[in-house]
């Protein structure tokens, strides 16, 4: 088996599946795995929360300050606003994601079109 035996469309999605997704769910497992014996309010644990937290919070930063793509379009007024309209959200509809996300970006897509 040679790799020019197969179909050279599809070498990006594997590739996407060996370096992306396969790494992700062994951590996963690992985490699924561990976190079973850690207690929810053990030091370890609140560490691996505030991370998280932290990462997601540097790369709404990053969206916001510094957009790549289609996202550098919009105007930062239109960022910062829906960023703010969607935390409000979150936090009025009784910390729904699903609703601070569909809030977020129907302000992202109504400041666009009127800016």
């Amino acid at each position: 088996m040679y790799f020019d035996s197969f179909d050279h469309t599809l070498w990006p999605y594997l590739f996407i599946l060996l370096a992306g997704v396969l790494p992700t769910a062994v951590w996963r497992w690992i985490g699924v795995v561990l976190v079973g014996n850690i207690s929810d309010d053990s030091e370890w644990l609140v560490l691996v929360r505030c991370v998280a937290t932290a990462l997601v919070a540097a790369v709404i930063a990053q969206l916001i300050f510094q957009p790549t793509g289609a996202l550098a379009t919009f105007p930062f007024e239109v960022r910062v606003g829906a960023a703010i309209l969607g935390f409000i959200a979150f936090l009025c509809f009784g910390r729904r994601l699903f609703v601070a996300i569909v809030v977020a970006e129907v302000a992202l897509l109504t400041g666009y079109a009127l800016y």
